[in-house]
């Protein structure tokens, strides 16, 4: 909760300039905050009481991408920001990237607490 609060109080400010000769930057952002937020949903899911390990990662990914669509509907009444769909595809795919990434590493290190074997 504090991390979607982060993001809410971020995105309630004015929009920053783009970094120049970096076109992707804002993407790059919005693909790296939501890995984080996609992360840290399966890490708070694992204490669900759901046993089956693709029922918690595809939970932990809706909920971090539903997170960016109401974040970019939110950016609507911000003044100098706009909502932007190519912004919630970024958002969505660190949702991927950091339950997938987070699932992985969990894996490696053995850690089987709620997922099923």
């Amino acid at each position: 909760m504090v991390y979607c609060a982060a993001i809410f109080i971020q995105s309630s400010f004015p929009a920053p300039q783009a970094v120049s000769g970096f076109l992707l930057s804002d993407k790059l952002l919005h693909v790296a905050g939501y890995a984080v937020l996609g992360a840290l949903c399966l890490r708070a899911m694992r204490t669900f009481p759901i046993k089956s390990a693709s029922m918690l990662l595809l939970l932990s990914i809706l909920f971090s991408a539903f997170y960016g669509v109401t974040d970019e509907i939110h950016q609507l009444f911000v003044p100098s920001r706009n909502g932007d769909p190519w912004d919630v595809i970024a958002d969505t795919m660190g949702s991927v990237l950091g339950v997938a990434g987070y699932y992985l590493m969990e894996r490696i290190n053995g850690f089987q607490h709620s997922f099923e074997k």
